[in-house]
């Protein structure tokens, strides 16, 4: 007896997405059948915000095809052709907070009574909608007023109710508690019985068990695998994402550092609390290098940037070298003794108008000369010794630093933190967008500064950035939920970074 062959409802093939020289995406896949919740996943950098940009008609591919229910994609100027497709619902609200839900949900398209929109019509058709879908939010209520699993709602009806029946959800679960997540797993099932399909992306790997059928791995930008859930243990889905056997990663493990545990403590938190990241105790001793690891929302960014002066934490105490850390000023925090590299080196780090010189030397400008004035010699000595002590490739101090490739332009970044000669030294993504020889580079100053005795801390999604930590943390929603002393196997930390129970 032959079987029927259904036919996907979304298919992606062969695709490839370029920006200049960087390909974003190199073989992207996937085939989504009707009816069922696929999960995407892949460490950050695999592809996955690249696929769903070309899934949503944000971005056309540069190569392959996109397919829905066996046609072709719509034009990519065709809006309204892709709403009646596919609809995503980010992390970040498509809504506007200061509208009713009513209004969210027929934006542009209210009904009209004579030219005017009918406000008792637009009700009543938003209290239909909501109904049809089972969504119990009130369609008066100000969106701004909802909480986050209600908002997500009101997106996924407001897609449905332009004819979509194929919804992409990006990390849904990131500002959700676990019984809000377990009422909108809740929610997806009786929207999937309906004839509702999903895409869910998810960092937290046992989400993906609980509530799809079928995921399909992304890694370095290509299709590794698709597979039912239910026949891919959790070892082989982390072995895919992290792209080697665990035989092969045992092999090439770092091995453990020794560490000074006699060395003195010079950052001590105690109990940091914010809107981020909740009771973190933290040491970090002189000359040692501790990673901060976890996934977007898991507040390791913030955390940092908290001691490098950016954030105001709503409780607990942090001091350097015996002393009270200050909060929320980043002066006071320079000359406290910590430097940082921010983690948007375009917007935080560099100032785009002026010379490599006047950007390296910038925090130490008290320091070469009084009253305010700087000898213009000893600046330019100042920075041609860091130049050379960073490798930067320039023509020399008075380049203009808008003028350099992104591992230079992090170099700088990277040289004026020295330049204070900090007694803690936070390092945000270090080397994202930069070059292999770069990278290697930045990372070789990780080590120069654990040999000068300074106390760093290193926040990174990247695994090579981390390898050269005497320890990493990983955060998970706020909380610190794991260490591991260097020698740790790639496939253990990413276990531990999306929150999977490993055993």
């Amino acid at each position: 007896m032959s079987t029927a062959v259904i036919t996907p409802l979304v298919e992606a093939r062969a695709v490839a997405k370029r920006y200049g020289p960087t390909t974003a995406l190199a073989d992207g896949r996937l085939t989504v059948l009707p009816g069922e919740s696929h999960a995407l996943v892949g460490r950050n950098g695999a592809g996955k915000s690249t696929l769903v940009n070309i899934l949503t008609g944000l971005q056309a591919a540069d190569e392959g095809e996109v397919r829905f229910d066996g046609d072709p994609a719509p034009a990519l100027a065709d809006r309204d052709a892709w709403r009646r497709k596919v609809a995503c619902v980010y992390q970040k609200p498509t809504v506007v907070p200061e509208l009713t839900v009513a209004e969210n949900l027929f934006i542009n398209r209210q009904p009209l009574q004579r030219g005017f929109i009918s406000w008792r019509r637009l009700r009543t058709e938003a209290a239909e909608l909501l109904g049809t879908w089972d969504v119990h939010v009130d369609p008066e209520a100000r969106t701004a007023d909802l909480k986050v699993e209600d908002r997500q709602m009101v997106e996924i009806a407001r897609a449905l109710s332009f004819g979509a029946r194929f919804i992409i959800l990006d990390e849904p679960t990131a500002q959700l508690d676990n019984r809000e997540i377990e009422r909108l797993f809740t929610r997806m099932r009786a929207l999937q019985d309906s004839g509702v399909t999903f895409l869910f992306i998810s960092h937290h790997l046992q989400e993906v068990y609980e509530v799809c059928q079928t995921v399909t791995v992304l890694r370095d930008a290509r299709w590794i695998t698709t597979a039912p859930v239910a026949e891919l243990p959790r070892r082989a889905l982390v072995e895919a994402m992290a792209g080697e056997s665990l035989e092969a990663i045992a092999e090439q493990a770092v091995d453990p550092r020794d560490v000074d545990h006699d060395a003195p403590v010079l950052l001590e938190a105690r109990g940091l609390t914010s809107p981020a990241y909740e009771n973190i105790d933290l040491t970090v001793r002189r000359g040692e290098v501790v990673g901060l690891a976890g996934i977007s929302g898991s507040g390791k960014v913030e955390l940092a940037e908290s001691f490098a002066g950016l954030h105001t934490p709503t409780g607990g105490t942090a001091r350097l070298g015996g002393e009270r850390l200050p909060f929320g000023d980043v002066q006071a925090a320079l000359k406290a003794g910590v430097a940082c590299v921010p983690r948007d080196r375009h917007d935080q780090g560099l100032v785009a108008g002026m010379t490599i010189g006047d950007n390296a030397t910038m925090s130490v400008l008290d320091r070469l000369g009084r009253f305010g004035f700087v000898g213009t010699e000893r600046k330019r000595g100042f920075a041609t010794a860091l130049i050379e002590r960073l490798d930067i490739h320039t023509e020399g101090p008075d380049q203009p630093v808008s003028d350099l490739s992104g591992g230079n332009a992090q170099k700088v970044v990277m040289a004026r933190a020295l330049a204070s000669e900090p007694r803690l030294l936070v390092l945000i993504n270090p080397t994202a967008g930069v070059d292999v020889k770069s990278k290697e580079s930045l990372l070789a100053r990780v080590d120069s500064a654990r040999e000068d005795g300074i106390a760093v801390l290193v926040v990174s999604d990247e695994l090579d950035d981390l390898r050269r930590c005497d320890r990493v943390l990983v955060l998970f929603h706020g909380r610190v939920v794991a260490e591991h002393p260097a020698g740790w196997r790639d496939h253990e930390l990413i276990a531990s970074i999306e929150g999977v129970d490993n055993g």
